[in-house]
């Protein structure tokens, strides 16, 4: 025998005189059939030792449903405040990942080597907590994003910097990790490679907004940097970069403050518009003006034909040239080397002249 309980029902920890099935269901007789599956159905036996259990004080409902309440409290860190949501993130993501294919053509350009660059992960943390994540000597560029407020952080893994050093330098692109030893003549060429890398910004960002990214400081070690305070929320994309053997982490770095004024932008319903923007009558009267004064070549085709290389080596003034043309077909006349009319050839004030007699339909001619 069996009977369907409905009711309102509740978890509770394994006791030895129930099933698993009981261990996390415990039934309250409680009219309105709220929360309880309408298709749950216990053995009698199930039930038999559930009532069993309430009458002699097992098992108590108020502490159970103490229970329940407590775990609906969930820990919360104030130093982890997420200011940024997944949709605001993904959409950062997105933009990076632009800037990884701009990155990856750059590197390989001007490393005349292969380099792939492609986001890792995009997170927020406590900016605290990325100071703590980096190496303690790295090579770190403060850049300013006007008209955006602040500056964001790109912290290069020394691996990566020293290999793609020794590359410009003629190396191999091995990579030998002596940040703390770094030249004058190393910096400089170290830091005209990646500020012209990371001008890809303004392109990768142009969608949201226009950007002028210049550089503003070279750092190396990270203590010496307090760009916003400890526990304010920062964005951090991290970008994977291979070059050769030699693989290692570029790690943007973006202030809350950066991003204020942009938030809005980084929604899905900005990047799902689709409204484009009707040009002005002005802009539409010039450009049709330019159009019309520009000019075209426009060519009457007699006619072809083919010869022999021995007959082309023995041609000479005077030769004449038998065409595929018959006399009564009209000439081919093409408008930038595509076929447009058919015409016959004449004479007007002393020049000559073809005189247009049709349009050639597209798929009438096979040149075209």
């Amino acid at each position: 025998m069996s009977c369907l309980i409905r009711g309102k029902w509740f978890k509770f920890i394994s006791h030895r005189l129930f099933s698993n099935r009981l261990r996390f269901m415990m039934l309250a007789l409680v009219a309105g059939g709220e929360g309880m599956p309408s298709d749950e159905v216990l053995s009698q036996s199930e039930i038999d030792a559930l009532l069993s259990a309430l009458s002699a004080g097992e098992v108590s409902v108020d502490e159970i449903m103490k229970e329940e309440e407590e775990k609906k409290i969930k820990t919360y860190d104030f130093k982890r405040a997420l200011r940024f949501s997944k949709d605001q993130v993904r959409s950062l993501t997105r933009i990076h990942e632009n800037l990884a294919r701009l990155l990856t053509t750059y590197f390989s350009a001007n490393l005349r080597t292969y380099v792939n660059v492609h986001v890792a992960s995009a997170d927020q943390v406590p900016y605290e907590e990325f100071i703590r994540s980096i190496p303690e000597m790295t090579v770190l560029y403060l850049f300013e994003m006007s008209p955006l407020e602040g500056s964001i952080l790109v912290e290069i893994n020394p691996n990566v910097a020293y290999a793609m050093l020794d590359r410009v330098l003629g190396g191999e692109g091995t990579s030998v990790n002596k940040i703390d030893q770094l030249t004058d003549i190393e910096s400089k060429i170290m830091t005209n490679l990646f500020e012209g890398a990371f001008q890809n910004l303004r392109n990768a960002w142009e969608t949201i907004i226009d950007v002028e990214p210049e550089l503003n400081s070279f750092e190396i070690n990270p203590q010496f940097l307090q760009m916003v305070s400890p526990n304010e929320t920062v964005v951090v994309i991290s970008l994977n970069a291979m070059i050769g053997e030699t693989s290692g982490m570029i790690n943007i770095c973006i202030p809350h403050i950066v991003l204020e004024p942009i938030i809005p932008k980084l929604s899905v319903s900005y990047w799902m518009q689709t409204e484009k923007k009707e040009k002005p009558p002005e802009e539409q009267i010039v450009l049709e003006k330019k159009i019309k004064q520009s000019e075209l070549e426009i060519t009457a085709e007699l006619g072809q034909s083919e010869i022999t290389v021995e007959e082309f080596l023995y041609l000479s003034v005077g030769d004449c040239i038998e065409l595929q043309q018959n006399i009564n077909e009209p000439l081919m006349i093409k408008v930038e080397g595509k076929p447009k009319f058919f015409g016959q050839p004449g004479k007007m004030k002393n020049k000559m002249a073809v005189q247009i007699l049709g349009e050639i339909k597209e798929g009438n001619n096979d040149d075209e």
